[in-house]
Order: structure tokens, then sequence, then C-alpha cells
């Protein structure tokens, strides 16, 4: 009996001290570290390349229009802003001098016409006049020298007829050297747009651009019907650049929006702005344009996609750490180093080919000095 109270009492303090070691275990435990965690999903990766400086939008047509000959603007038909058709006139010269000039040689014609229409007709009356005379010398009734002056007569007659239509065809073309010389003082649309600037007002004077010194040209016209955008892209990225790619534009002005773009042209040479940052522009078409906000001289952002898969593991790229190295949740709540074998990567996510399974859970951010691996952590509670 003595025996098996005393195994009672050894019972009690041995629960007793194991009670404690639990406490004092339970009180003295580290608290799990709330981290952000991402969990490993399929989905879709794409691997591409972005414009080193901004891009900007342009149109595929834009003139800096001028007139072919100096002069004093007399006429301007539009202002900034204004849309106009193809072949309309946009400004005027003083011409009066070459509307006098054409004026002239349209009185020139006129004349040639009449006097070729009298010419003719004498041509006409020597020619029947001639036959008459014919065949009063073969009755026997006149001479052959009659004859013969008569048959002269009327060949002069029709070289007469014939050098007035001579004269018709030389007024003709001073009536065209007149109208070209007058198209050379009006400036026209070379196609449809709008008027982005004018240079120069009424009364003064304006000259085309001289070899070698350029000047403001009068009209600035451009083809907003189409636009794309052209970006720098760096030298090491352009040979993965193909033109009919798939791209991605966005717009600073349009904030929030993405649309999509198809490479239409590469550059066959690399632009040297700065020594050390040597780039190689593209060119990009909107597949459906913004209709009523979009402006050229934009800037924007390219981005080009290079490849793309569907449904692969992949993971936020933000949290592969050096030497393709994550932190991993194990089954005790502690992270593990894991490595990775990745395939194809953006700026978001990264495929993963090898080191991790669905579902798995992998620390998202590193900005908390006491994160490591074997310390116990645990999701962090969305603030928002």
């Amino acid at each position: 009996m003595p025996k098996i109270k005393k195994m009672s009492r050894i019972a009690v303090i041995a629960g007793v001290i194991i009670a404690l070691v639990l406490a004092t275990w339970y009180l003295t435990r580290p608290e799990p570290i709330e981290v952000e965690l991402a969990s490993i999903s399929p989905g879709m990766v794409e691997a591409t390349v972005v414009n080193t400086r901004a891009g900007t939008v342009k149109a595929c047509r834009r003139s800096n229009l001028a007139p072919a000959t100096g002069g004093q603007i007399v006429k301007l038909w539009v202002k900034e802003g204004d849309r106009v058709n193809q072949d309309q006139v946009l400004l005027e010269l003083w011409n009066a001098d070459l509307l006098a000039q054409r004026e002239l040689a349209q009185r020139q014609l006129a004349m040639s016409k009449e006097r070729r229409r009298e010419a003719c007709i004498l041509a006409e009356n020597a020619h029947r006049e001639s036959i008459r005379t014919q065949q009063l010398v073969d009755k026997g009734f006149i001479s052959h020298q009659r004859a013969e002056d008569d048959e002269a007569n009327a060949r002069a007659r029709q070289a007469s007829c014939d050098a007035a239509a001579s004269d018709i065809k030389r007024a003709q073309a001073q009536i065209q050297v007149a109208e070209a010389q007058l198209d050379r003082v009006k400036l026209h649309a070379p196609f449809s747009g709008i008027v982005a600037r004018i240079t120069g007002e009424l009364g003064e004077f304006t000259t085309p651009s001289p070899p070698g010194v350029p000047t403001p040209p009068a009209i600035d016209l451009i083809d907003d019907s189409c636009l794309y955008v052209s970006a720098p892209m760096d030298e090491v990225d352009a040979p993965k650049i193909k033109i009919g790619q798939s791209a991605r534009i966005t717009l600073d002005a349009i904030a929030g929006k993405t649309f999509d773009g198809k490479v239409r042209r590469i550059a066959p040479y690399v632009t040297e702005i700065e020594k050390q940052a040597r780039t190689v522009d593209i060119e990009v078409d909107f597949l459906q344009p913004p209709t009523d906000s979009l402006l050229v001289g934009y800037s924007a952002d390219v981005e080009a996609i290079i490849e793309r898969r569907d449904n692969v593991l992949r993971i936020p790229t933000q949290a592969i750490r050096q030497n393709n190295k994550v932190l991993v949740v194990d089954k005790d709540g502690k992270l593990e180093e894991r490595l990775l074998k990745t395939g194809l990567a953006n700026w978001s996510y990264t495929e993963v080919v090898s080191g991790l399974e669905m579902g798995d859970l992998v620390l998202l951010s590193f900005d908390q000095d006491d994160v490591e691996a074997g310390v116990l952590v645990k999701q962090k509670l969305d603030q928002s």
C-alpha cells in the first residue's frame, strides 16, 4: 500500500513537471511571422521585351507642306484644326501676273482658231476652184498653165490652214504653261487629313526651303486615320523581334488601358543616340486604336510578345531569389529553401519546370530582415 501511494505521488509529480515544461514551451515558443505568400497554380506565361525609352504615337502620313515657289500669301483657305480632303487648295500666293498671262494665252488661242477657220475656208474654196479649172483644161477651154496656177494656189491655201492648226496647238501649250505656273503658287493637300499647324499669315511671304537651309513649312498636314507607335528596343533584344509578332501598347495619356498591336517594321540599322544605349526602332500598328482620344505625339510603351505558353505551372517572378532559389512553406509551417528550374519568364510570372508542385506556398516578398529558411510563418491577412 505505501508503495502504491509512492508511485501515485511520483506520477503526479511527473505530470506536474510535464505540464510545466509544456506551459513553458507554449509561453516561450516563437510566434509565426506574418508574410505574404503566393500559391503555385497553372496559367499563361509570356516571354516579352519592352522599349528602353518612351515610344511615340506617329501618323502613317505626315507632310510639311510649302508652295513650289516663294511669294506673298493672299488667300488662306484653312485654319489649324480643319479637316481637309485630298487635292483641296490650302493657300494661294499673289498671282495677278500669271492670271494675266493665262488670259493673254486664252485670247491668242481664240484668235488662232479664227485664223485657222478663215485659212481653211480659203483653202477649201481654192481646192474647188482648182478642180473646176482642171475640168476646163480637159475640155480645151483654157491652158494648162492656168490649171497649174490654181492647183499651186490650192496647195498654198491648204498649207496656211495646216499652219493655223499648229498655231492653235502652240496657243494651247501656252495656256498649259500658264496653268502650271498658277498651280505652283497654290498649295494643295496631297492627302486627306487634319491641319496641325500653319506658319504664315495673310500678306506675309513664304518660301520653300533651299538646300541646306531648313525653314518652317507653311502647313503641317497629318493623316490621323492611320496611327502607329515607334519605340526604341535595346540592341540585345532586337534579334528576338519579328515582323508580325503580337504586342501590347500602353499610353501614359490613357492610364489603365492596354491596346493590342502587331509589329509592322523593324529598322535595318542601330541608332546611336548614346554610345552606351544603342537601340533599334520598331513600329507597331494598333489593331483597334482608340476612336476619339488618340493624338499624334503621345508617349507610348510597347511590349513585344516573343513567345507564349498556356496552362503551365507558374510562380510570381518577384518570389524568385538569386540563383533561382525560393522559400517554400513546409508541412510544419516553416520556410525551406528550394532550387527551381525555370522556363519562360516576364516581369509578372515565371514558368516552373521543376522544384515546385501545384498548391505549394512560396514567400512573395523579402522586405523583412528576420525572414529566412527555418522560420515559422503564417499568411498575412489582407488588410484591404
